[in-house]
């Protein structure tokens, strides 16, 4: 079955990092884009990184471009989300979700157009 699983959230200080890993069983990660996602009970869903399984390509929401990098490892089928710099306002639940499209940038990352979805791991970010 098709399983995503987040983990490495966790209490953390502001300016501190974090690395948050996704693991993913059920399908070859070569084979599917994957995203980052966040949500604070109330809120939206925003979509916070990305990257293509077509290219390798990233894309990053404005508010943690320079802090955040996206990476992956098709060979262990994980994707990681290196968040340095980290400020309370990145304090939510962390999503990471697939999709079989080849392409994917922030533009097109809506909660709606994902397949998968992991669990999520919380993230809090405070003094």
């Amino acid at each position: 079955q098709v399983q995503l699983v987040e983990s490495g959230g966790g209490l953390v200080q502001p300016g501190g990092s974090l690395r948050l890993s996704c693991e993913i069983s059920g399908f070859i990660l070569g084979y599917c884009s994957i995203g980052w996602f966040r949500q604070l009970p109330g809120q939206e869903r925003e979509g916070v990184s990305c990257i293509s399984r077509s290219d390798g390509s990233t894309d990053y929401t404005d508010s943690v471009k320079g802090r955040f990098t996206i990476s992956r490892d098709n060979d262990k089928n994980t994707v990681y989300l290196q968040m340095n710099k980290l400020k309370p306002e990145d304090t939510a639940t962390y999503y990471c979700a697939a999709v079989r499209s080849p392409w994917v940038t922030i533009a097109t990352l809506k909660r709606n157009n994902m397949h998968y979805w992991g669990k999520g791991t919380l993230v809090t970010v405070t003094s």
